[in-house]
């Protein structure tokens, strides 16, 4: 998806287009909520347990990212503020790049 984005950053970049990945970290979807209730029972566990000490242990904000952080991004890149991001990978993801 990096690469594609980048590809499609400079084919477009003189048309005033701008083409961005955005990278989000783990996000409390209905999937994730499966996996939740999988190691709960693998793992006789509580969902408080799963979420704090496996699917959030090496995750430095120790949160979830929320929808509304990447949809607000989103709006960001996609607005005139920011019209000169383009080709970039944008990690949402509470610091996990930065260990």
């Amino acid at each position: 998806v990096v690469g594609l984005t980048k590809v499609v950053a400079l084919e477009v970049a003189e048309a005033n287009i701008t083409c961005n990945a955005i990278c989000p970290g783990f996000v409390r979807t209905p999937l994730v909520d499966g996996q939740i209730g999988e190691q709960m029972k693998a793992n006789n566990m509580t969902e408080e347990q799963v979420v704090r000490d496996i699917l959030l242990a090496s995750q430095p904000s120790k949160r979830f990212v929320k929808v509304e952080e990447l949809g607000e991004l989103t709006v960001f890149l996609c607005g005139s503020n920011g019209s000169s991001i383009n080709g970039a990978s944008l990690s949402v993801d509470g610091g996990w790049t930065a260990r």
